[in-house]
């Protein structure tokens, strides 16, 4: 029995980055919110060799409004957690992912007349 060299094995889908469902409570808990206040309309959910994405849209024909992104790479840098703007702007980065999101839940808070 020969023992086959890890580096040679090819990549399959098991290699990808993707949320757990821990991660994706809290993010599915704001795009909720967020439905229920009419400002977004559609999510959709990439996992990558290098990262997993949810974007989010306004309509479901346009670009994403904001991306929340898992970079495992960047955990000991910068956080593996970052949202990004829909101009590519990354607007918080962290480890911590309910930190992280709290930059989209001040979208929920508005002034009452």
């Amino acid at each position: 029995m020969s023992i086959q060299d890890p580096l040679q094995i090819p990549a399959g889908p098991d290699d990808r980055v993707s949320f757990h469902r821990t991660e994706l409570a809290p993010i599915l808990s704001l795009y909720g919110r967020m439905v229920a206040a009419g400002e977004w309309r559609d999510y959709g959910i990439s996992a990558l060799r290098d990262m997993a994405v949810v974007s989010v849209f306004r309509r479901t024909a346009e670009n994403p409004i904001y991306r929340i992104e898992k970079r495992p790479k960047l955990r000991l840098k910068q956080g593996q957690y970052a949202v990004v703007g829909m101009d590519g702007q990354t607007l918080k980065r962290g480890n911590d992912l309910t930190a992280v999101l709290r930059v989209l839940e001040r979208k929920l808070i508005r002034s009452v007349d």
